[in-house]
């Protein structure tokens, strides 16, 4: 199983899941996926981290949820990183009904997702996306 890393670089962590708790989440996507992975990395964060590593690597200058890089295909499997924006979760997470945290693993499930070579670039890659983040929510360790 890979190494899973969990990093926090914002100031306020009461609502956010515990390293153990996102570890689990993300050894049961790896697993469920089916691939050969060396690390991801997960690091919570807010707009201003996500949204300059959206400027510099994909050139959006905007706010998002989640991004994912892949770092490494290698011999030793797939290495990566998932960058979520806590801020944005506090945000929105009212108008999908859910709390912060779920909102966060929700983020951190699609970034993994991304990372095993899924698109939501499309109705239907968008739609198989949630059901699989659906799905991976409701295994993960409670």
């Amino acid at each position: 199983m890979p190494g899973v890393s969990v990093d926090v670089d914002i100031a306020d962590t009461s609502d956010l899941p515990t390293e153990g708790y996102v570890t689990a989440l993300v050894e049961t996507v790896l697993s469920g996926e089916n691939k050969t992975w060396s690390s991801v990395g997960v690091v919570l964060s807010g707009h201003e981290t996500v949204t300059a590593l959206n400027v510099e690597w994909l050139s959006h200058d905007f706010d998002t949820d989640v991004l994912s890089f892949l770092v490494d295909d290698g011999p030793d499997g797939l290495e990566g990183e998932v960058y979520v924006d806590v801020e944005t979760a506090r945000e929105r997470h009212a108008e999908f009904e859910t709390t912060v945290q779920d909102e966060i693993c929700r983020y951190i499930v699609h970034g993994v997702l991304h990372l095993a070579g899924h698109d939501d670039a499309t109705a239907e890659g968008s739609r198989l996306m949630r059901a699989l983040e659906d799905r991976y929510l409701s295994l993960a360790p409670q």
